[in-house]
């Protein structure tokens, strides 16, 4: 999933369609199709959208456009920086036809028949129903009074009509917008009608163009359906086994299905009292009835700032402009109704307000579910990271297998792969290093309920992600059981959870185990070996000195250093744990991982180009070596050479083990569908970054790097690149703000230009408001000063009118 927001493809196109798509049943499967899919995956540009019960207007109606309100501090020498220079528009919109649930299932419990399945509203799934039921009621659902379980279903890729339709009608609308713009160049208005596109909207369909073919292109197969599963068991004299099993599930395309949770709750406490198809229409009705229409979707930039940060207010101008278009929408018709009445029109003004609010977390949109006429109050997140599905923690995954290795460490049999710290490598960095290299991996959770071994299923997809890389999720299986292992064993590198202590006497069915009970870790003696790769070999042969042994070691000089931490897993640890000792929270965990995988990422960038010349991971090198802006460079920065070579050495069997992957290959589509995106291509700015934080620049270097960082940065979207690259975890602007104290006065006063367009910038302003009172003061004296020489100036100029010398000028 290479998205930050997952997508769903359209459905049929007609105005009743929400009917007519129900007459085709999807082919579903709980795994993906052994079959290489013959095209990539198809996913719809815009997101998840909902049917309302009523019409809506289009929002994108130029009658009713009105531009945002600036910001209350906007400078017009900075006004391109001051807002996002485009229309604002809904990740949901109100008015279309497709649906936030697509099926509802209830499964019960037959003493003589086993698993079957009650209900399927509003139609029927084809595929193995038997299956869907057993995944509904997992092992030992019965000793317990509830159970949470999540899986996840696949179409079949033998039926690609629904992809093939939402490619067709991807193609005719950017034919009609082509046509519709050659014909407004020509003059030609059609029937009448004249459309005023405005420059900034029609750079922002471009984009949005480029951004739908990237997600079309560059996809890894037909969308996922997640299953949100609640498992209730009811004491009942009556019944044979004295209890009645039942487990109602909400099949949706969003990722976030966590937030159905309290709907489930009370829809299945409701099924009980009333085992009948209303009772599922009830609820498929009340969770498409939910509006997200003002819910603003954000860019790929602006949605890595917003992940990367604290800040509850972060982009609250889009939320604004969003209520601003609304509330345009609707007075055209409160005009109509009483056009010269002032008053009416403030008091609607206020009411609408009031209707619209503003949320009090921009992370977050607050919306809710009238659901058997109880209002439930709903959170969905604002930006998603990919891999990132359902309510899971990091700070308890990494709790429960830690805790075991520092009381009484066990080693490891060696791996390359896994083992790259030694046989007493950390238990998380096992698990990270399995991910990344596509091992097979099973999370046994024996007398736990299934949603334990989902959640922790989940939040090792996530971990190794980092919000960077993805096809976790897809190959994952949070909760699945011993009728399904011939089908598992066919999933290359899968990632399941499962209750059966019957896995952990089946060494060959996996390559790492994790037993949750008791916290430990389990190398399988049937693992097959790391293979011999070029990289390797090509980097033994040019660096002997840091080439890494046959168990994955690194030698050299790491080791006669007295260095046993050549990878630098083992401090990031203790920084993680520290970190969760300090009760600093899941955001900051997950914030610390995204670094992590990131850091790798460049880390194995710059080992393809060490061995292999070139790296299919940094798209753009040649632009950034050569220097537009006065400075060049590209990648990881490393303080020395001898710290560049020990952790490539250190890292060797990990790289070429995951370039091997699905990940690997998934990421360098990902990156390509990026780079057609970055406004800034001709200067790296998280090499330059990195320089300022990592090395001692001389002041003449520091200088040309921070005056390059000015002429580079000038609009939003610039700032918005300039902004992923320092954030708050990175001491935010704090290595920039030290040019102000540069002893060249033109450093100086490029910084403060740029500090200018920052606080101009709906996100900018929050990190400068972050940069401490000294470097304020700095800025506010040097901004002050330049104001005060231009004004004797130009006061000399209009009194003074002896010639001056250029001396005397400057």
């Amino acid at each position: 999933m290479a998205t930050i927001l997952p997508y769903r493809p359209p459905t049929s196109g007609t105005s009743h369609s929400s009917s007519t798509g129900l007459d085709r049943k999807a082919s579903l499967s709980s795994f993906p199709s052994s079959r290489t899919p013959s095209s990539t995956s198809l996913r719809n540009s815009s997101s998840h959208k909902v049917i309302t019960g009523r019409s809506r207007r289009n929002d994108s109606d130029s009658s009713t456009r009105t531009p945002p309100t600036p910001s209350s501090h906007s400078n017009p020498n900075n006004a391109a920086t001051s807002r996002s220079p485009r229309k604002v528009k809904p990740q949901y919109p109100a008015d279309s036809f497709e649906r936030h649930v697509e099926y509802i299932l209830v499964a019960s419990f037959d003493i003589d028949r086993g698993p079957t399945m009650e209900h399927q509203y509003p139609g029927a799934i084809s595929g193995d129903e038997n299956m869907l039921a057993e995944l509904m009621l997992p092992d030992q659902a019965h000793v317990r009074n509830q159970d949470w379980t999540i899986f996840f279903l696949h179409k079949d890729t033998g039926d690609e009509e629904e992809a093939a339709d939402a490619k067709r009608l991807h193609k005719e609308r950017k034919e009609r917008r082509k046509k519709r713009k050659e014909d407004a160049a020509r003059g030609v208005v059609e029937d009448g009608m004249l459309e005023e596109v405005s420059e900034n909207e029609e750079e922002q369909e471009d984009e949005e163009d480029e951004e739908e073919e990237d997600e079309i292109e560059g996809g890894e197969g037909l969308p996922l359906i997640y299953v949100l599963n609640l498992v209730n068991t009811k004491q009942d004299n009556t019944a044979k086994r004295g209890a009645v099993v039942k487990a109602m599930a909400i099949c949706t395309r969003h990722s976030f299905l966590h937030i159905y949770k309290p709907l489930l709750l009370l829809a299945l406490e409701e099924y009980f009292k009333s085992p009948y198809p209303e009772t599922l229409a009830l609820l498929y009705d009340a969770v498409n009835a939910m509006d997200l229409s003002l819910m603003p979707r954000l860019s790929t930039l602006e949605r890595h700032i917003l992940q990367s940060s604290d800040t509850k207010d972060l982009f609250v101008e889009k939320f604004e402009q969003m209520i601003q278009q609304r509330m345009a929408q609707e007075s055209p018709l409160d005009n109509a109704t009483s056009p010269d009445s002032p008053s009416k029109k403030a008091g609607d003004i206020i009411r609408t307000s009031n209707r619209y609010g503003i949320p009090r977390d921009t992370h977050e949109y607050e919306t809710r579910v009238v659901y058997n006429g109880i209002p439930i109050p709903i959170k969905i997140p604002t930006a998603v990271s990919p891999e990132t599905v359902g309510d899971f923690s990091v700070v308890k995954l990494i709790q429960v297998f830690s805790g075991p290795h520092a009381t009484t460490p066990q080693p490891f049999a060696m791996h390359p792969h896994l083992t790259t710290s030694g046989s007493y490598t950390h238990p998380i960095i096992v698990l990270v290093n399995a991910v990344l290299t596509q091992k097979r991996i099973i999370f046994l959770g024996h007398n736990r309920p299934s949603g334990e071994v989902a959640e922790a299923v989940l939040a090792a997809c996530a971990l190794v992600s980092g919000g960077v890389l993805r096809g976790f999720t897809r190959h994952a299986f949070p909760y699945t059981d011993l009728t399904k292992i011939d089908d598992l064993l066919k999933v290359p590198g899968f990632i399941a959870g499962v209750t059966n202590p019957a896995f952990a006497n089946h060494p060959e069915w996996w390559d790492l185990l994790c037993d949750i009970p008791t916290g430990r870790m389990k190398i399988s003696n049937r693992i097959e070996q790391a293979p011999l790769t070029e990289g390797f070999v090509y980097f033994q042969q040019q660096n002997p000195t840091f080439a890494p042994n046959s168990s994955g070691i690194g030698g050299g000089p790491s080791l006669v250093n007295g260095s046993v931490d050549p990878t630098g897993d083992q401090a990031f640890i203790d920084d993680v744990l520290r970190s969760i000792a300090s009760r600093h929270g899941e955001s900051v965990i997950r914030s610390k991982w995204r670094d992590y995988i990131i850091k790798f990422t460049r880390i194995a960038a710059a080992f393809e180009e060490a061995v292999f010349g070139a790296s299919a991971l940094y798209i753009g090198a040649s632009e950034a070596d050569a220097g537009a802006y006065g400075v060049s460079g590209h990648g990881y920065v490393w303080p020395d050479d001898l710290s560049r070579g020990r952790e490539l050495g250190a890292n060797v069997w990990r790289i070429e083990g995951w370039r091997l992957t699905r990940s690997y290959y998934s990421f360098i589509q990902d990156l390509a569908a990026l780079w057609g995106r970055l406004p800034i291509r001709k200067l790296d700015l998280g090499h330059q970054l990195d320089r300022l934080r990592q090395l001692r620049l001389s002041h003449e270097e520091s200088g040309k790097l921070l005056l390059a960082m000015r002429d580079a940065v000038r609009s939003y979207d610039e700032v918005c690149q300039l902004l992923t690259a320092t954030p708050e975890n990175h001491a935010g602007l704090f290595y920039l703000s030290l040019g102000l104290f540069h002893p060249d006065a033109n450093v100086r006063k490029g910084i403060v230009e740029l500090l200018e367009r920052i606080r101009e910038h709906e996100a900018g302003r929050h990190f400068y408001a972050q940069l401490g009172r000294f470097a304020k003061c700095a800025f506010l004296r040097i901004r002050k000063e330049g104001e005060t020489r231009g004004k004797r100036e130009i006061d000399g100029d209009t009194i003074d009118t002896r010639p001056r010398t250029a001396g005397r000028r400057s």
